[in-house]
């Protein structure tokens, strides 16, 4: 809330204070469309507006401050840890969003971020670029840079480090990917583009789900590929062997599977650690923890595995035009060969720049 809705309003307010600014360049991303599906225009947001399915029909911001206000006064006056803070607002926060048809806080603070920027000047350009799911750079400032684990990264790490055992998701699903530097050469080429001309809202999409897109299964198929040629490290220097998992397609078969495999053995850990005395307390907890880890990945990165849309990129594909067969300010998908670069570039990229 603070960073994603509240920080774009500051921004917005520093900036009606610039008697010479032009233009206003907002990341957002594309997914504040939440579980949309077919084709997902690069619109913008109304006030207030929410997404289908929502139970409140109107989005109140100052109400959604207030409420975490509250609820943080209210955590400090019991002097509840930092631990149950944290555990108490992400709750919140997933509450809220849902109310409002967003499936995540992430994406529904990002939205709230959009909607005020509605008070800039008139005369102010305002460009909203929505990038997809950022990976390691393609080219810029060279290939396969990471800063750190972010997304779909953690699942190869956890599949790498033998903590992932299946794969949850609709193996037809597209991922939509677009590496980092890709998002800043369309910025830069945005914001050249608009210089002279008249003050209007542009909405970009700037991924690959229209123009290259990649399938769940085929992803899943190279980190198998990838992890099995160059297998991670264990604590001891020896090589973590990966199995070929396999795809959980609904919510309903991972919450089967975690119901059979799991929950009886942690049952019979608190079953013993009753027994003899709390001897297994560590074992249960860190068991339980794993578990609870596992559902929480799930629940997270559900709106991306279970992505039916596909995002428009016709306002972008203008702007490919304008620099099409120049590499200096390349961001069209359809020059990456997802094989070549999730092999030879991006998973590199994680283990030499997010696990050094």
């Amino acid at each position: 809330m603070g960073i994603n809705a509240l920080g774009a309003m500051h921004v917005q307010k520093f900036a009606r204070n610039c008697s010479t600014i032009e233009m206003f360049v907002h990341v957002s991303t594309a997914y504040v469309h939440g579980s949309s599906v077919g084709i997902v225009p690069e619109k913008p947001f109304r006030m207030g507006e929410t997404l289908d399915g929502a139970e409140i029909s109107y989005l109140d911001i100052n109400t959604e401050k207030k409420i975490v206000e509250e609820r943080l006064r209210g955590l400090e006056a019991q002097n509840a840890t930092e631990l149950k803070i944290k555990s108490v607002m992400r709750n919140l926060g997933i509450e809220r969003a849902k109310l409002h048809g967003w499936p995540n806080t992430y994406v529904f603070t990002k939205a709230m971020g959009e909607m005020l920027l509605e008070k800039l000047k008139e005369n102010v350009k305002l460009i909203i670029v929505r990038p997809t799911i950022i990976t390691s750079t393609y080219k810029e400032p060279f290939s396969g840079w990471t800063e750190s684990i972010r997304t779909l990264d953690s699942i190869f790490v956890g599949y790498g480090k033998g903590k992932i055992k299946f794969f949850v998701g609709d193996p037809d699903s597209i991922l939509d990917m677009i590496p980092g530097d890709m998002v800043v050469n369309s910025m830069l080429v945005a914001m050249a583009m608009h210089t002279n001309q008249p003050s209007h809202r542009l909405i970009y999409h700037i991924g690959s789900s229209r123009r290259n897109p990649l399938k769940y299964a085929d992803m899943k198929w190279l980190m198998y590929r990838y992890l099995t040629k160059n297998p991670l490290l264990d604590t001891g220097g020896k090589p973590i062997k990966v199995e070929e998992a396999k795809i959980l397609e609904t919510m309903a078969s991972f919450h089967r599977y975690i119901a059979i495999h799991y929950l009886p053995f942690i049952q019979m850990l608190k079953l013993a650690n009753m027994i003899l005395c709390n001897h297994f307390e560590h074992v249960h907890v860190n068991a339980r923890r794993r578990v609870n880890h596992s559902i929480r990945l799930a629940e997270l990165y559900k709106p991306y595995l279970f992505f039916q849309g596909i995002f428009d990129d016709s306002t972008t594909e203008n702007l490919r035009t304008a620099t099409r067969g120049s590499e200096v300010f390349n961001f069209d998908p359809k020059c990456i060969q997802w094989e070549d670069y999730f092999m030879n570039i991006h998973f590199p990229g994680i283990i030499k720049y997010a696990l050094k």
